[in-house]
């Protein structure tokens, strides 16, 4: 068999050990406990294939630590822990890998436990934390919590060490120009900034001379006020020599817009940040790694071949789907379900410490799914509707050996999100329900189109399981004087119709569809009004979704007016009616974004519209779903017909539900 991705799966060697391919899961954090839920999360990559897996963001001491659930390596009790992770990814053949760091100023949870924060100045932040300056005495002493943390790391089996200088965290703050220290450890000098980091690999080289030592930088930070990718190559030729691997990546994780980079959303293209990597492998003789939006292995094995960059480090790639590095040797490309840059993982993450996937159900729970069972009873499932859940549930029903029937009523499948195709930034949505649709055709599932399921139909086809996917109506609001003028269109109907649109739009209901909605109508050059009722927008818990769209809306000067209800649509546009409710606190969406008129304000304003639509919300199909509920034996609903739900609870509940049928009976 002739691999199409030579490159890409060509061994590589790194310090004294061999890695079979270019692919590395790049580091993420997570939980620690249980120890064996953390585990299989981990070892799930290394069985699809990857060269080398991760670990993510070990603090190296009691003061450097950034968050309660992260993982020690200042505890010789973290051993055991420690040695279970490396060992599920080692009997793989991918090799261990872990990431330390200290987390500098940003040390809130040793900060918590009342301890002070330091960085390489003095400071007062805007929220008035005191950062008091480290001394010499401190730096040496953290040069060898590193390499202390690393010998630690290197006991518990893990054979790659990755530095992370990165993002925002404690050497990242000595390599930024904020570092205006007069000694030798900062100021203007590039070589003073780097130091720290320099002798920090030095040491653990010293501790640990057979392990792969990766340093990650950010190869620019992005910001007014950071350094950009000059220095970045200056800072990469301070520490060529010293590692084995520079692992580039882009961008602060204390900084909005820069995070927006850091993490590249679905508003930037594939592998947005490679160009970071591929200017600083110019100027050095050690391997670079890249990262950043890399999903595609026909776009990995370009970086590779043109000698862009070594390696090629995927997270959210591996997340979405961790067979992707066989699945691409193995020549079923076809098969691979690729990320679609919704940031669901990580915004889940940083509420709950765990990871989930929108599109892959497996992620969090690989643990429970290491232990499958196969069903007792094998049954016969009509699932009704093609949509997001019917299609997940009728995969899972399939793969697991029952009779499936998916009837869905439009001519193709993907359901209501089928709309949205001719949004730019949602091609990767379009690729997953692609994807998913080709799935089923691999599979014996009798899939029928064009064809709405009665009463008498389902009696017809006498299934033991009914599985119903309607989905849900969007809510009109009949309750707004003038909601029946020509002009006025659901959200959905506006996506799959732009031409509709006038000049100035103006859109009711400011969360994740209408603030989509309105960056999609910003792109085609219309003039576009937001109206929320909430004192603040909803990002639908997606904070990272939230974030991204925030710049979006900056970018397409779109007008955002909260604590606005819409009173009445009229000839000239929609009169909005102020509640006079501030802002709260804390505002979701971190931009100072424009409002009109200032919160607080009470009276009313016309915002002039030539189209008007509402993203108020769906109601859920109840009466039709039920309307089946006596014509088979066992009968469920899943998706928006039983509740409004995103496409993580939505795929999630078909997987289980599935998973579940014919278990004992």
């Amino acid at each position: 068999m002739r691999c199409r991705y030579p490159r890409l799966f060509e061994p590589i060697v790194l310090g004294k050990i061999l890695y079979k391919n270019r692919i590395f899961y790049s580091p993420t954090g997570y939980k620690e406990q249980p120890v064996d839920e953390a585990a299989s999360y981990y070892e799930r990559k290394a069985m699809g294939g990857a060269a080398s897996v991760c670990v993510g963001d070990a603090a190296v001491s009691a003061d450097g630590i950034a968050r309660k659930t992260q993982l020690r390596l200042d505890l010789p009790t973290t051993v055991p822990a420690l040695e279970q992770f490396s060992s599920a990814i080692a009997r793989h053949g991918a090799v261990p890998a872990i990431e330390i760091l200290h987390s500098g100023c940003y040390a809130h949870y040793s900060a918590e436990l009342g301890g002070k924060l330091y960085g390489p100045v003095h400071t007062v932040t805007e929220s008035g934390i005191e950062i008091f300056e480290m001394t010499e005495e401190m730096i040496l002493r953290n040069i060898e919590d590193y390499a202390s943390a690393a010998a630690r790391a290197h006991l518990g089996g893990f054979n790659r060490i990755v530095l992370h200088a990165g993002h925002g965290w404690q050497l990242s703050q000595f390599l930024s120009p904020s570092n205006t220290r007069v000694d030798r450890w900062g100021g203007k000098s590039i070589e003073n900034r780097a130091r720290f980091a320099v002798a920090v690999c030095d040491r653990i080289r010293q501790k640990c001379p057979g392990v792969t030592l990766e340093v990650r930088i950010s190869g620019s930070e992005c910001y007014e006020g950071g350094y950009g990718i000059s220095e970045g190559v200056e800072i990469a030729k301070q520490l060529d020599g010293h590692c084995d691997v520079i692992h580039v990546s882009a961008g602060n994780h204390e900084v909005p817009l820069a995070l927006t980079i850091m993490t590249p959303s679905m508003f930037q293209p594939d592998g947005v940040n490679v160009q970071y990597a591929a200017e600083i492998k110019k100027y050095v003789k050690t391997p670079v790694a890249t990262v950043g939006a890399l999903a595609d292995p026909e776009l990995m094995e370009e970086i590779i071949a043109t000698g862009k960059a070594d390696i090629v480090e995927v997270a959210r790639g591996l997340i979405a789907d961790p067979d992707l590095p066989n699945k691409a040797f193995f020549g079923r490309e076809d098969e691979i379900n690729q990320c679609m840059r919704c940031l669901y993982c990580y915004s889940h993450h940083m509420k709950r410490a765990n990871y989930r996937c929108a599109i892959n159900p497996e992620t969090g729970n690989e643990h429970e799914l290491k232990h499958d069972f196969r069903p007792k009873v094998l049954k016969k499932v009509l699932i009704v509707g093609g949509g997001v859940a019917g299609m997940q549930a009728a995969l899972t029903c399939a793969e697991r050996g029952h009779e499936v029937i998916l009837c869905e009523k439009s001519d193709r499948l993907g359901g209501v999100l089928r709309c949205e195709e001719r949004v730019p930034f949602k091609a990767r949505l379009a690729r997953y329900l692609d994807h998913q649709a080709h799935m089923l055709s691999k599979t014996s599932a009798d899939i029928r189109l064009s064809t709405e399921v009665t009463p008498e139909l389902a009696k017809k086809l006498h299934p033991d399981v009914i599985i119903a996917a309607i989905g849900a109506r969007p809510v009109v609001p009949t309750f707004i004087k003038g909601w029946d003028r020509p002009n006025v269109m659901s959200a959905e109907e506006l996506y799959m119709h732009p031409e509709k649109a006038g000049k100035k739009v103006v859109i009711i209901g400011g969360g994740l569809v209408g603030l989509e909605l309105a960056v999609f109508m910003g792109m085609l050059g219309r003039e576009v009004t937001v109206l929320e009722k909430m004192p603040v927008l909803n990002d639908g818990g997606n904070h990272l979704q939230g974030l991204a769209i925030s710049g979006e809306i900056e970018k397409y000067g779109i007008r955002i007016s909260v604590a606005t209800t819409a009173g009445e649509i009229n000839e000239k546009g929609v009169v909005g009616v102020f509640t006079g409710e501030p802002l709260p606190p804390k505002n979701p969406m971190p931009f100072s974004l424009p409002q009109y008129p200032p919160l607080g304000t009470s009276g009313t304003m016309l915002f002039e519209a030539d189209t008007v639509a509402y993203a108020i919300g769906h109601e859920p199909l109840w009466d039709e779903a039920l309307a089946l509920r006596e014509c088979a034996p066992e009968f469920y609903q899943i998706g928006d017909c039983l509740a409004p739900r995103n496409i993580y609870q939505a795929t999630s509940s078909a997987f289980f539900l599935a998973r579940d049928l014919g278990r004992k009976y």
